[in-house]
């Protein structure tokens, strides 16, 4: 296949990745396929379905390099799922009795598009793969490569997902700051919320770099700042059963000792519970149009520091949320290298006609290549009973 042009775009919420890989993307093409045109959809399946799109000239490749050094995406995010025609037309993306498919197609199809490449999480990927089946039923054959964008890395079969890594590293320096609050107040309750909706891998890697940097601190002996202080008490995620009194009595004991604790929740932990609190009390649970439930409308948060403020005996509560501090940050030294060979890969994979989501993956010893798209689903759960996860807690005293 002779590949003429080639479109990208970003979906999905932000992560450190995503104008690294699109600078990578375009410093690959530009380097073994430099005759290839490159164009961008704007704000992801939004600007392909009604058509707004920015080409990469000259002088864009010339300075690719640049896109590295930034987080959030040069060519803009949306939630759109093109299965979903009600909420296409809400949105004023398709016309009533269009379908979304059909007018995607016609705007590749416009477009001469031989390759798209989509940055996105499993919601984003599985579109693609939508598209591409719907094209190819229609005789028009479009090579898709995605490359995993999700930080709570929660991508099956995908051993690590782009900006995963630096979403815990950036978590961890909100967390620094967050838990000085500590000394703000007497008995004090902080909760850090971490994003995770059904993986507790970004909270518990994000928990783990910060202990880390507990224990690596230097503090005034006998002068306050005791470093139990500034520590982790308990991690929470998804994978986890909550024991919400068990918990309470242990943490109830620390905060009696050294007058604080320090909770890192994933996002998603109880959510279930939260959920059926709602309904039985006639509440309308706020859903997305992927049919997940809005947790930044439900506050599991708020809801897990009203339940343990009085168990533990808090006379101050702050909560904070660090999701979109880290999601929104440039890739640090680890991704970089992670983004640069998927990248690579994701262009010689276009070039040779060959779909999939570019990854290591785990079920084919690790391999990075380009996983096949049925294979890919998202929920990947986190892992607890890995060796770090459970040394963390038992550091932490949290069996």
């Amino acid at each position: 296949m002779t590949v003429k042009t080639v479109a990208m775009l970003t979906a999905g919420g932000l992560a450190p990745c995503l104008s690294s890989a699109v600078g990578g993307l375009i410093e690959r093409y530009s380097q073994v396929a430099p005759d290839v045109r490159i164009i961008a959809y704007l704000d992801g399946y939004a600007g392909l379905l009604t058509g707004r799109s920015v080409e990469v000239t000259p002088a864009v490749r010339e300075q690719a390099h640049l896109l590295h050094q930034h987080g959030g995406s040069p060519i803009g995010n949306s939630r759109v799922k093109l299965t979903n025609v009600a909420d296409c037309v809400r949105r004023g993306l398709v016309q009533e009795g269009q379908d979304p498919l059909h007018v995607a197609a016609e705007q590749l199809t416009k477009d001469g598009v031989d390759v798209l490449h989509t940055i996105g999480g499993d919601d984003t990927n599985t579109t693609a793969a939508d598209l591409a089946a719907y094209l190819h039923e229609n005789a028009y054959e479009l090579t898709v490569v995605g490359l995993p964008k999700t930080i709570d890395n929660d991508v099956v079969p995908i051993r690590q997902s782009l900006g995963a890594w630096t979403a815990a590293e950036q978590g961890s320096i909100f967390a620094q700051n967050i838990i000085a609050e500590h000394s703000s107040n007497p008995r004090m309750l902080i909760v850090h919320e971490v994003m995770g909706r059904n993986c507790g891998w970004l909270t518990a890697e994000t928990a783990r770099r910060y202990h880390q940097w507990v224990g690596e601190q230097r503090f005034v002996e006998g002068f306050g700042n005791d470093p139990r202080c500034w520590d982790v008490h308990a991690v929470f995620v998804p994978e986890d059963h909550i024991d919400l009194k068990a918990e309470a009595a242990r943490l109830k004991t620390v905060m009696d000792e050294i007058g604080c604790v320090n909770i890192f929740l994933s996002e998603g932990a109880g959510v279930a519970d939260i959920v059926e609190e709602m309904k039985a009390a006639g509440e309308d649970v706020p859903i997305d149009p992927f049919g997940h439930v809005q947790i930044d409308k439900i506050n599991p948060g708020a809801w897990f520091a009203k339940q343990f403020a009085a168990l533990v005996g808090a006379e101050k509560t702050m909560v904070q949320k660090s999701g979109y501090f880290s999601r929104s940050a440039a890739s640090n030294d680890e991704d970089l290298a992670l983004i640069k060979r998927c990248t690579d890969l994701a262009v010689d994979s276009a070039l040779a006609g060959v779909s999939g989501v570019v990854g290591q993956d785990e079920e084919q010893g690790d391999e990075l290549r380009a996983i096949e798209f049925p294979r890919i689903k998202g929920h990947k759960k986190f892992d607890t009973s890995v060796a770090w996860f459970t040394e963390l807690k038992a550091s932490l005293g949290q069996g």
